[in-house]
């Protein structure tokens, strides 16, 4: 399941930050490893001093923020001892490009770190750590609450390797997250005494903060017992479901675009739902469905799709002249099929807006499949054939797969 969250986004989604997460949590009643996040070294050192005025801690943990886990394996997460220490590592990691299992080999740039307290007190040996998320289980159509003793350690080796170590509980909507359920979790965690009844309130305030945002997931890896029975959320890696945003503008407003593909933010000021991928062959479409159709078509066609990209049931010149631009950014493209169907909108209107989106744009260099379907087609494809375009036109999807086959040999 966490593989799926692990990849590209298809279903719409917006990361957040570590710290944002954990400032989501607490405002729900979950205990955090506090934290405050700093842009240069000096806010850095200031950070530390703070913390260290609040919640007495004499170490520190600097941490790169950035969309990705695995930071700890690429060199982003650091223990400063001294104040010294807080400075210089943050000098280092801030301004790197950080490479992490989640990254890909560009990495990410590291524009700020999280100063947090070492919540590990030196010289003591009795805490745990567990992996602990929320999130949906697309099968069921069930939220589902899944845990493991093993935290700190990457979720998916302990399942491929140690499977039995991993729980879920699954929750039932109609009455949501139950008080025995909680208390399995705690049970199953090996937890007695007070930090069995500090992890029953955990999982209940996390629960509530992942229904309360809308969330489409939230990971705590690691959720820690401390040595004096404890339990708080030393990380937070959150999706939110972007569909829901209108309900949390205070949510929304954490965006952080210099995290995200510039040309998918680009096509999201243009209402365009659009995901690159590795292929050569740009698509547009209108409807989700329809695309995942057309990628298909394509792979059987020979060629690979170059994106994922859907302008919606009202494609107007001005969208598809944006969808074009978008398209083009990708080196990769060598062809574009363009696959609508006809329904809310008349074809003949997308032809007129694929001609004049043409025309503006100017020299597009590489061939153009235009495949429409429904209501005034035949209209829509006499419109393409005497436009004068370099312009190849289809009504049946056989028909646009040939034509793919054609211009890519």
């Amino acid at each position: 399941m966490l593989r799926y969250f692990r990849k590209k986004k298809i279903y719409p989604q917006m990361n957040i930050h570590e710290y944002q997460g954990k400032s989501i949590l607490k405002s729900f009643g979950v205990r955090i490893q506090e934290g405050i996040v700093a842009d240069t070294p000096e806010q850095a050192v200031e950070a530390a001093k703070q913390l260290q005025a609040e919640t007495g801690t004499g170490w520190w943990v600097v941490k790169a923020q950035i969309h990705a886990g695995g930071r700890g394996k690429g060199g982003g997460v650091k223990l400063a001892k001294s104040l010294d220490d807080v400075k210089s590592l943050s000098e280092q990691i801030i301004g790197m490009q950080l490479i992490t299992p989640q990254t890909g080999p560009q990495g990410k740039k590291v524009n700020k770190v999280l100063i947090a307290q070492d919540v590990y007190y030196p010289g003591e040996s009795k805490t745990s750590e567990f992996y602990m998320s929320v999130l949906l289980d697309r099968a069921k159509g069930r939220n589902i609450i899944m845990y493991s003793t093993e935290g700190g350690m990457d979720i998916e080796e302990v399942a491929e390797h140690t499977p039995e170590k991993i729980f879920k509980e699954e929750i039932d909507p109609k009455v949501g997250l139950q008080g025995f359920q909680a208390r399995k979790i705690a049970f199953n965690l090996g937890l007695s005494g007070d930090a069995h009844k500090d992890m029953v309130k955990f999982v209940a305030a996390l629960y509530k903060a992942y229904e309360a945002t809308d969330s489409s997931m939230f990971e705590i890896n690691p959720v820690l017992k401390t040595s004096d029975n404890k339990i708080l959320a030393v990380d937070a890696k959150v999706n939110l479901d972007e569909n829901a945003l209108y309900r949390h503008a205070d949510i929304a407003a954490m965006r952080d675009e210099s995290e995200e593909d510039p040309t998918e933010v680009e096509a999201g000021k243009s209402s365009l739902n659009y995901v690159k991928l590795d292929g050569n062959v740009g698509c547009m479409v209108n409807g989700a469905g329809l695309a995942m159709a057309t990628m298909d078509i394509i792979k059987l066609a020979g060629g690979e799709p170059a994106n994922f990209l859907d302008v919606g049931g009202t494609a107007s010149a001005k969208t598809v002249e944006a969808a074009f631009h978008i398209i083009l950014k990708d080196p990769n493209v060598k062809a574009i099929l363009i696959n609508i169907f006809g329904g809310i909108v008349r074809c003949d209107r997308v032809a007129q807006g694929v001609i004049d989106a043409y025309q503006n744009i100017g020299n597009i260099p590489v061939p153009i499949i235009v495949r429409l379907q429904g209501t005034n087609a035949v209209e829509a494809k006499k419109l393409i054939d005497e436009s004068g375009l370099k312009v190849y036109s289809a009504i049946q999807l056989k028909d646009a797969a040939e034509l793919v086959t054609k211009v890519l040999a």
